[in-house]
């Protein structure tokens, strides 16, 4: 009898495909939004950045006109009330007022929830509300494609919720402008440029491939990862540039997550030589293997369930996700999960994040508990343990 584990790696699950309502008819044709040197940050924001837990960027951290940033997070560069960031303010307000003014069609409803997008600008009068589940962008083989969404107030996202990226999409190519304040939820994962004219509020764990930009508040981090990456050559995008607006960084194609595949992760030239990490996620010694037959270890480990252990270099912290749901957080070694056995297939994954510059990863595991432990009475929600 064959193993029920399969073990693959992913990256951040930006890329699945999903069933979804159709686009509606006929979007508003899209163009790119130039950011200017607003494309070169990471997060950029108004009054204050807050951060709590590990949380890394790949690109630059801004603040202007406030000075207090708080939680230290890890950025390529900060710039605190300087040229750069008050260059940088001006271009966002210019990137934001350029997202709103273009031609739109309206959205028929304000729930994003199993929705499938093409190319053009989508507007919401009030509030847009993703809350479950993912959304799909859809370039149809053409990785110009732009997706511009004009949201008249509020942008919410649901826990565990992602955005996907199919047929050619670019995480440099989407953006997000938000007439008020952007709440992303927990463990959730988003694609895109985010300008808010008041807050940014990313939940613990939430991921993103692009870029939190808040005209005038605060914006607030919890052991979030932030990759800024950059278009695929020869196509556009709103990505960190060392030239005038809208400029490329032509450094490689984005893989599967929507980041680039030259290995750079969108860091700047001096970070990618600190970028020694790597990750892998395996079934720990004394988790069930093939069954045996009734009464051997291998059944009865079987019937009891697994246990996984995330192995590698230069990991400072590992989340076990189950199904989606967050069951445990490890900050030092054996980066390691129990799970009790439970009828049916689930998904574990694990998202490592590393002490250098190494881009975080999402390292995934399906399981099948056996036979043996579908024929045991059900006793309960699993438990967790370390």
């Amino acid at each position: 009898m064959s193993s029920p584990f399969h073990l693959k790696r992913a990256g951040v699950a930006l890329a699945v495909g999903f069933a979804c309502a159709a686009a509606p008819a006929a979007a508003q044709a899209a163009s790119q939004v130039g950011l200017g040197t607003a494309g070169n940050f990471s997060v950029l924001a108004g009054s204050t950045v807050t951060n709590t837990g590990p949380t890394t960027m790949s690109s630059q951290l801004g603040l202007h006109p406030g000075t207090s940033v708080t939680g230290a997070p890890v950025a390529s560069a900060t710039h605190i009330s300087d040229g750069p960031a008050l260059q940088a303010k001006s271009d966002l307000v210019t990137g934001y007022n350029d997202a709103a003014g273009q031609a739109s069609t309206a959205l028929a409803t304000a729930e994003l929830s199993g929705q499938r997008f093409v190319a053009g600008a989508y507007k919401a009068s009030s509030s847009l509300l993703h809350s479950a589940g993912s959304v799909t962008l859809d370039a149809q083989g053409d990785p110009n494609a732009v997706f511009i969404f004009q949201i008249g107030s509020t942008l919410t996202t649901g826990s565990g919720t992602s955005v996907a990226l199919v047929n050619g999409a670019q995480a440099c190519n989407v953006f997000w402008q938000v007439g008020s304040s952007a709440t992303f939820g927990t463990g959730s994962t988003f694609v895109g440029t985010v300008m808010a004219l008041t807050t940014i509020t990313a939940n613990t764990a939430a991921t993103f491939n692009g870029r939190l930009l808040a005209r005038n508040a605060a914006v607030n981090l919890d052991t979030n990862t932030i990759i800024t990456s950059g278009c695929a050559p020869g196509t556009t995008g709103g990505s960190p540039t060392t030239g005038g607006p809208g400029g490329s960084r032509t450094t490689g194609g984005p893989g599967s997550d929507g980041s680039p595949t030259d290995g750079t992760d969108g860091l700047p030239p001096a970070s990618r030589s600190n970028r020694n990490g790597t990750a892998t996620l395996q079934r720990s010694p004394g988790s069930p293997g093939s069954p045996g037959s009734p009464g051997s270890p291998g059944a009865r480990d079987c019937a009891e369930g697994f246990r996984g252990t995330v192995r590698g270099r230069q990991i400072k912290r590992v989340v076990f996700r189950m199904d989606g749901k967050r069951i445990a957080n490890r900050t030092s070694s054996p980066f390691r999960v129990f799970v009790r056995a439970m009828p049916g297939k689930h998904v574990i994954k694990a998202r490592v994040s590393f002490k250098d510059a190494t881009a975080a990863k999402t390292l995934k595991m399906d399981y099948r508990a056996c036979a043996a432990a579908l024929l045991r009475p059900r006793q309960g929600p699993s438990r967790f343990t370390g």
